[in-house]
C-alpha cells in the first residue's frame, strides 16, 4: 500500500480531535457553468496516490460481495469515475457497494446548491440503478454518500458538484440522518487532523444485510459506514465510523430519535461491508487494539472531541 514503512498506532498513540475553533474558509467558485457528459468518459475518479507518500488502493468486494458488483462495460473492477470520487455498485440492492473519495481542504470552493438534478448514470442499464420512484411522497431522502462540499475543490469544482446529483452516489435515508453528527465527520476531521496539504481519502457505503426492510421493492439499508485514512505528523492515519437507523424506518414514519454514531475498528467495518481495505487497518489504534487484545473497540461519538485519531 506504502511506499515507506510506517508504525503501527495503539489506542494508546490516539489523542482527542479538538473541537474545531474557526471555520474553514473557502474560495468563491468560478460564475461558469458546467456541461454535464452524458457520457462521463472523461472523468478521472479516485486517485490511488492522492496521499502522496501512502498509497491507498480501491477496496476489494471479497466473498458474497464480490459476485455481487455490477458489471461495467469496459472495466472489468466496476468502477465509474466522477469528479475526485469513484463508485461501485451492487447488482443486487442497485445501490453503491462503497464510494471513494479525494478531498482536498485546502482547495475547496463554494459552489451554490441549486436545483438538484438527480439522473441516471448512462453507463450503466437504469434497471440497475435506484431511481426517482423510491423517493417519491415519503420521507426517504435522496442521500449523497459523496458529499457535494467535500468533492468541490480545485478548478472542477462545479462538475465535481454535479457529478454527485447521480443516483449511484444517493442512498435512501431517513429525513433527520442528515442532521445529525454523521454528516460532520468529514468536516470535523478535516479541520482538526494535521493532515498532508490537508488532504484526505473518504471511503463511504452502506451495510447490506438480509433482514433490512423492503420498501418499494428495494431494501433499505439500516447502517452506513466511514473510513478515512490522512497523513498526520508525517505518519498515516485511518479511522472508521458507522451508524445505524433502524429504529427511525420502522413504518418509515416521522419519529426521528437521536441517531447513534460510532467509532469503530478499519478491520470490524470490512467485516460488514464485505470489503478488503488492504493493509489500511495497520493505521487503525482500533484495528490494531482489537488484534491484540483480542476484544471489540468501539466508543459512541457525541460531538468532535470524541473522535480519536
Amino acid at each position: 500500500m506504502s511506499h515507506k514503512e510506517f508504525r503501527r498506532p495503539g489506542l494508546r498513540d490516539l489523542r482527542r480531535l479538538a473541537v474545531p475553533g474557526t471555520a474553514r474558509s473557502t474560495v468563491a467558485a468560478s460564475s461558469m457553468g458546467v456541461t454535464d457528459s452524458d457520457s462521463l468518459n472523461d472523468r478521472q475518479g479516485y486517485d490511488t496516490a492522492f496521499l502522496d507518500d501512502l498509497v491507498v488502493p480501491l477496496p476489494v468486494p471479497v466473498g458474497a460481495r464480490a459476485e455481487d458488483v455490477t458489471p461495467v462495460p469496459g472495466r472489468d473492477d466496476g468502477r465509474l469515475d466522477y469528479t475526485h470520487f469513484s463508485v461501485v455498485m451492487s447488482r443486487s440492492r442497485r445501490l453503491a457497494i462503497f464510494t471513494a473519495l479525494n478531498l482536498d481542504g485546502s482547495r475547496l470552493e463554494s459552489v451554490p446548491r441549486r436545483n438538484d438534478n438527480w439522473r441516471f448514470d448512462p453507463r450503466i442499464d437504469e434497471s440497475l440503478q435506484v431511481g426517482e420512484s423510491l423517493y417519491a411522497r415519503n420521507p426517504l431522502d435522496r442521500g449523497h454518500l459523496v458529499r457535494r462540499t467535500s468533492a468541490n475543490w480545485g478548478p472542477e469544482a462545479e462538475q465535481a458538484n454535479a457529478d454527485t446529483f447521480h443516483f449511484t452516489n444517493c442512498t435512501p435515508q431517513m429525513a433527520g440522518f442528515n442532521q445529525q453528527t454523521w454528516l460532520g465527520l468529514e468536516d470535523y476531521l478535516l479541520e482538526n487532523a494535521r493532515a498532508d496539504g490537508q488532504r484526505i481519502t473518504v471511503f463511504t457505503g452502506p451495510v447490506f444485510r438480509e433482514g433490512d426492510r423492503r420498501y418499494r421493492g428495494v431494501k433499505i439499508p439500516e447502517a452506513y459506514w466511514k473510513v478515512v485514512a490522512f497523513m498526520a505528523d508525517g505518519q498515516p492515519s485511518a479511522t472508521a465510523y458507522m451508524i445505524e437507523q433502524a429504529e427511525e424506518l420502522e413504518g418509515l414514519g416521522f419519529m426521528f430519535g437521536q441517531y447513534k454514531t460510532y467509532q469503530r475498528s478499519v478491520a470490524r467495518i470490512g467485516e460488514l461491508a464485505g470489503l478488503d481495505f488492504a493493509d489500511l487497518a495497520e493505521y487503525d489504534g482500533f484495528s490494531n487494539e482489537e488484534r491484540e487484545t483480542g476484544t471489540r473497540i468501539e466508543t459512541e461519538i457525541r460531538g468532535p472531541s470524541d473522535i480519536l485519531v
